[in-house]
């Protein structure tokens, strides 16, 4: 059986857009790669969840990433800031509170927290 989900791997187009989108506005941390490598692999603080880059054409028909947050409103409006327009945060019949947006890719990012 499986255990978890070690890592979730994105095509990207622009590896250096990506990687600041997801270590600057994000906030998650480079452990192998950066902005000039085809493949770079990037974790949450808590380390158990691995997100990896790699340069390649994009397919955004997939389906979307879901980051759990720890505050949905106050990270809508950070993000908000940041000069990005994500949907607005709502409450889910299935119990989160959630928005919406594309990574630089069109990559569909759900922020979400348990209500």
């Amino acid at each position: 059986m499986v255990e978890k989900i070690s890592a979730v791997t994105l095509r990207v187009a622009n590896m250096q857009a990506s990687v600041r989108f997801y270590r600057d506005v994000l906030g998650l941390e480079i452990f192998y790669g950066g902005e000039g490598s085809d493949f770079t692999s990037l974790r949450t603080r808590d380390g158990d969840t691995i997100l990896n880059l790699e340069h390649g054409n994009p397919s955004i028909q997939w389906g979307r990433l879901i980051f759990h947050i720890s505050d949905v409103d106050r990270f809508w409006a950070y993000l908000m800031e940041k000069g990005l327009h994500p949907d607005r945060p709502q409450d889910a019949s299935w119990g989160e509170r959630y928005f919406h947006m594309p990574d630089p890719d069109g990559h569909e990012l759900s922020f979400a927290r348990p209500l």
